[in-house]
């Protein structure tokens, strides 16, 4: 029977694509992992262990990257919230910055020890300043706290802080995406130095907003982009095929952490909205659900997918064999994933590391 990426490929050879390309690989595929990809569980955030984790990481982006046009997008939510920490009166978007520069070096670093040549974006991502997120911060960042320490630290520095869990952590203004400033720079890469591999939109981006009586003019803006949200709209300019969202927790389960939890292994946008997937954990599946969602909602290709998935069955994804696809045309609106049994992390182990 063919697979599921076979049949995509197949797709791929018989029509033309949305975007020009030298590259001799098939599909265009945006690919976004965690922050927390570069914490190992139970260690303290540090660059000598951010680089122990990219190692580790590091075969796998490779091995994808040899066989798909590929663009790399990461998460920031750890290390940004430690340069919050450390210096206090620094602004959000210039923390973005130097969250994104501190990661690409680390990622740059450790995929060209296995022959991945790469290339970091400082990316710049126009957000509306009137947003409804500003009203109500979502983002979480930083470490996570219990109930005193939290409320003593909310009092002493002005940060809103809510629940994450049975732990408390920051939260900041997290508004949409706008206009994605480098794509023409990434899609230049995409398309004559196809050997490279672009990351970009790192953390989300960096906020900026234009000045109202001067559009050229940018200004930064305290906040922070979800990265999976910023990854979906990358995806969809650079017109990709595909977008994979990688976890450290598998795809989207029903009745997660119940007995009766199960899998999906294929899912419908119409299904995911209309079970109101992912709402039991707006501040970790909730938003990667909502990304896959906008993307293949709004590609310009009906064959659009995405989907989300451990970091270490990412191979496997392609085809199937793990994570959840997200697509449109699926019979029933829901595909469950058989004989798959839920591997429940320790409280104090999983809550940590939610995914940034």
């Amino acid at each position: 029977m063919m697979s599921f990426r076979s049949k995509i490929l197949q797709h791929a050879a018989r029509s033309s694509r949305l975007y020009s390309s030298t590259s001799r690989l098939d599909d265009r595929i945006v690919i976004a992992v965690g922050g927390n990809a570069l914490q190992r569980r139970g260690e303290r955030l540090t660059i000598e262990n951010m680089l122990k984790a990219a190692a580790d990481m590091a075969p796998t982006i490779a091995g994808l990257a040899s066989e798909h046009e590929l663009v790399l997008t990461h998460g920031n939510g750890p290390q940004v919230g430690e340069l919050a920490l450390e210096r206090s009166a620094a602004t959000f978007d210039v923390l973005g910055a130097e969250s994104m520069g501190q990661i690409g070096y680390v990622l740059a670093q450790a995929l060209a020890s296995v022959g991945t040549k790469v290339a970091p974006i400082l990316t710049q991502v126009v957000v509306d300043p009137s947003s409804e997120a500003f009203k109500d911060p979502s983002k979480f960042v930083g470490p996570i706290y219990g109930a005193k320490e939290a409320n003593a630290l909310a009092q002493s520095l002005g940060w809103t802080v809510k629940a994450d869990g049975e732990y408390f952590r920051r939260v900041v203004p997290s508004p949409p995406p706008v206009e994605i400033l480098q794509t023409e720079a990434v899609r230049t890469l995409l398309e004559h130095a196809p050997d490279i591999l672009p990351i970009a939109c790192g953390g989300g981006g960096v906020p900026v907003a234009r000045v109202p009586s001067c559009p050229s003019t940018l200004v930064g803006v305290e906040a922070v982009i979800d990265k999976d949200i910023c990854g979906a709209k990358l995806a969809c300019d650079l017109e990709a095929d595909g977008y994979i969202i990688l976890t450290d927790g598998g795809g989207i389960w029903k009745d997660f952490g119940k007995p009766t939890a199960k899998e999906m292994k294929m899912a419908s946008p119409e299904y995911l909205l209309g079970t109101k997937a992912g709402k039991n954990f707006p501040g970790s599946m909730g938003p990667k659900i909502e990304a896959a969602i906008a993307f293949v909602e709004n590609s310009k290709s009906p064959n659009a997918w995405a989907a989300i998935g451990d970091l270490k069955d990412a191979a496997k994804i392609f085809g199937n064999e793990e994570g959840t696809i997200i697509k449109h045309d699926v019979e029933g609106g829901v595909v469950w994933r058989e004989g798959k049994v839920l591997e429940v992390k320790h409280k104090e182990s999983k809550e940590p590391h939610k995914s940034g």
